[in-house]
């Protein structure tokens, strides 16, 4: 069994003020979830928050109950399940991201849903799992209302995720590996990964080597010192000073069966 660290952090609202954690962070026995739910501003909905909770714990019974269901298919009926329970409406219903890392004697495999990036550790360097999709969607200018994000949530050309259409599973990025070429992995939200893709205080390779060195807490440190520095958001325009962090690594060359939970 691979060590697992892991590390979580409440960010702050649109308004700047202190707020509960919209992140999540599922562990079992062989599997890693990690969900980022989105900042919900339309009224009359519940929160992001509210929505990676309910997710999460779905998630969470269906790996208990059903450990080798495939992923897709697991996700697929989670989030048909909620959005049945809770009466949510497609398009018109709070979402989340959803990274999953699953691994046994022979292989990890993991699924990515939305911009929560899922990381292995090669022999042949960093294989990152990102879901671009909505990066490119924002770049293109295609995201300036709130009218375009719903009509491109969870569509043909759009971007997918966690919402209340359970077709979005099947729109997840997947990827294999052999068991014994994976050192590593890493499941983060964009809190954390924002490190490495925009600000550069951290490459891949330097995150691993901070986390088996200092934990999983000092990979949020550095990142929440970075974002101290620019406070006022002009180095890199950003909508919240402090998102929620979460990150999980999963470390195989150090078979200790052991979980570290940094508070």
């Amino acid at each position: 069994m691979p060590r697992i660290d892991l590390a979580e952090r409440p960010g702050v609202g649109i308004d700047g003020l202190p707020r509960p954690t919209e992140d999540r962070i599922v562990i079992t026995a062989d599997t890693a979830v990690v969900l980022d739910g989105a900042t919900e501003l339309r009224r009359g909905l519940p929160s992001g928050g509210w929505y990676s909770r309910l997710l999460a714990e779905k998630i969470e019974d269906r790996l208990r109950t059903d450990p080798s269901e495939d992923l897709g298919v697991l996700l697929a009926e989670s989030i048909s399940g909620v959005a049945g329970e809770q009466g949510l409406t497609p398009r018109h219903a709070p979402s989340s991201t959803v990274a999953m890392l699953r691994w046994n004697a022979d292989h990890v495999e993991a699924l990515v849903l939305a911009d929560s990036p899922v990381v292995a550790f090669t022999e042949e360097g960093p294989d990152v799992v990102h879901d671009d999709r909505l990066d490119k969607l924002r770049a293109a200018g295609a995201l300036r209302s709130r009218s375009e994000v719903d009509r491109l949530r969870n569509s043909e050309g759009g971007f997918w995720v966690a919402e209340a259409v359970p077709e979005a599973a099947s729109r997840a990025l997947r990827r294999r590996w052999p068991r014994d070429t994976v050192e590593a992995a890493v499941l983060a939200t964009d809190g954390v990964s924002v490190g490495v893709d925009t600000y550069g205080v951290l490459d891949w390779p330097s995150l691993l080597r901070l986390s088996r060195t200092e934990g999983a807490e000092a990979v949020l440190d550095a990142v929440r010192r970075a974002e101290a520095e620019d406070s006022e958001c002009r180095r890199w325009p950003r909508s919240k000073r402090h998102d929620d962090q979460a990150l999980v690594l999963i470390d195989f060359s150090d078979d200790q069966g052991t979980i570290r939970d940094d508070p």
